[in-house]
């Protein structure tokens, strides 16, 4: 597949500064897309704006991940996995809780806790991820285009109300986890296996960039037309020592699918699930990572 240019325009051809706002950003009041433990994004047609969550938010729901995975051996059903699989108002009310005891408790033992770490660790990770992402990887077609603007106030579904934003992205027609499932669906497992080829060209591609996605999980691509695009630039590194360190969890992972989210979308096709994680496993390897990764990026 050719990570080629959006149906309407290569990424590099079109501007990244405009002299105000994209109407359909201001004249209605966008839906809320998605969250995650940093960013809560909210919508209009065609573009994604989003808001940073606080620390103490950050904090509380790392707090409510860690209960959860905790209880979810007590928990029937599966019910843990579905509450973290689908932020949903039961998270949002336990996140709420949370943060009071958050702000309650001292800073210093929090810190000084396991959540502590998880906290450091996913900051880091994050500000490396955006800083690598601006670096290497905009104007590309690998990401959705990015746009700024002179700061202005939008209205947005739940809380706060409003924003106030400067840039905003291309909405993507949905993740690619989203896409897989509603092709599996419609029993067109055909697709999902095209879409997966296009997923492993898209890290290998990153590869040339010098960088390589830690959290390599579906629900951090988006689809765009015939595109996976990265999403999430959280988990995007170039440290080569990093990037052995992964590629030697990889290289004893007996199934990827499954850690890509993959479990349920092909439940009913093994023999699907067995031929792409042939397929991850002869390229996502240190030999192939490193016949792409640029020679004045590795240690000397």
């Amino acid at each position: 597949m050719k990570q080629g240019a959006a149906a309407n325009g290569s990424s590099k051809d079109r501007p990244t500064l405009l002299p105000h706002a994209p109407d359909e950003l201001t004249r209605g009041r966008l839906r809320r897309l998605g969250e995650g433990i940093g960013k809560v994004v909210y919508a209009s047609d065609h573009w994604v704006v989003r808001r940073e969550r606080s620390g103490t938010e950050i904090m509380a729901l790392i707090v409510v991940w860690k209960l959860i995975r905790k209880l979810e051996r007590v928990l029937p059903g599966g019910a843990a996995d579905r509450l973290l699989a689908h932020p949903s108002r039961q998270i949002r009310i336990l996140r709420v809780l949370m943060q009071a005891l958050v702000l309650i408790v001292p800073r210093g033992l929090w810190f000084a806790s396991h959540a502590g770490d998880v906290w450091r660790v996913y900051l880091r990770r994050d500000i490396r991820g955006e800083k690598l992402a601006a670096q290497h990887l905009r104007g590309t077609p690998f990401v959705p285009l990015r746009i700024e603007f002179p700061p202005v106030r939008v209205a947005v579904g739940g809380w706060p109300g409003w924003l106030t934003v400067s840039e905003a992205v291309e909405r993507v027609e949905a993740t690619l986890h989203q896409r897989l499932v509603e092709l599996a669906r419609e029993g067109r497992f055909g697709e999902i296996e095209k879409w997966l080829d296009r997923l492993l060209e898209l890290r290998q591609e990153g590869w040339k960039l010098g960088v390589f996605s830690m959290d390599a999980h579906l629900k951090n691509f988006g689809v765009t037309g015939d595109r996976v695009v990265l999403l999430d630039a959280g988990g995007l590194t170039d440290r080569w020592a990093e990037v052995e360190g992964r590629l030697s969890f990889e290289a004893v992972a007996t199934q990827p699918h499954i850690q890509l989210g993959l479990g349920g979308v092909l439940a009913a096709r093994p023999e699907i699930a067995e031929r792409f994680d042939q397929r991850w496993k002869a390229v996502v390897n240190r030999e192939r990572v490193l016949s792409h990764w640029p020679e004045d990026r590795l240690p000397a």
